[in-house]
């Protein structure tokens, strides 16, 4: 990392990191969060709604690992590999468990879905097929305002079932 200061007084960084697979190279202010340099990527699944780490609209996966983007230093990111929503399928398409929460109705409004749906990913990392207490301890950190909690749970089981490591057959 490169340190240098701009004309506002601010030390700026230049970090490399993947983003969705591919390759960037740019200059970060020490105090932009991670939210804030998605959205000037033209990233907008990881939405800041508390600005706190107490929501989940802005769940990232940072190698793997779940973060709350709107808490992370962007330039804490260099060197690694971040995925939004933006990358788990080819433009124009869904992976699994986009299609599960779709096929559940796992969402009402759609601001908190991106962010459950990182954490559905990680979780199914974890777990081949989590239980429902397991599922609600994992999503706990994540906030639905319609209440959509049931079709969420019910979008996790779908997308642990129809997962491609389950469904390839050999």
């Amino acid at each position: 990392m490169m340190e240098k200061v701009n004309l506002d007084g601010a030390v700026v960084n230049r970090i490399r990191f993947k983003l969705n697979g591919r390759e960037k190279n740019l200059d970060v202010a020490s105090h932009e969060n991670l939210v804030d340099l998605l959205v000037r990527l033209d990233h907008f699944s990881a939405r800041e709604s508390c600005g706190q780490g107490l929501c989940g609209c802005c769940t990232v996966l940072v190698d793997e690992i779940p973060v709350s983007a709107c808490l992370t230093l962007a330039q804490l990111v260099d060197g690694s590999e971040v995925k939004t929503a933006e990358g788990l399928a080819p433009p124009g398409e869904l992976d699994f468990v986009q299609r599960a929460f779709i096929e559940e109705g796992a969402f009402q409004c759609g601001f908190c879905t991106p962010g459950f749906v990182m954490m559905t990913h990680a979780l199914l990392k974890e777990t081949v097929d989590p239980s429902e207490t397991e599922i609600r301890e994992y999503l706990a950190g994540n906030l639905c305002r319609c209440a959509a909690y049931p079709e969420i749970i019910r979008a996790v089981k779908t997308a642990a079932r129809n997962r491609p490591e389950r469904t390839e057959k050999p």
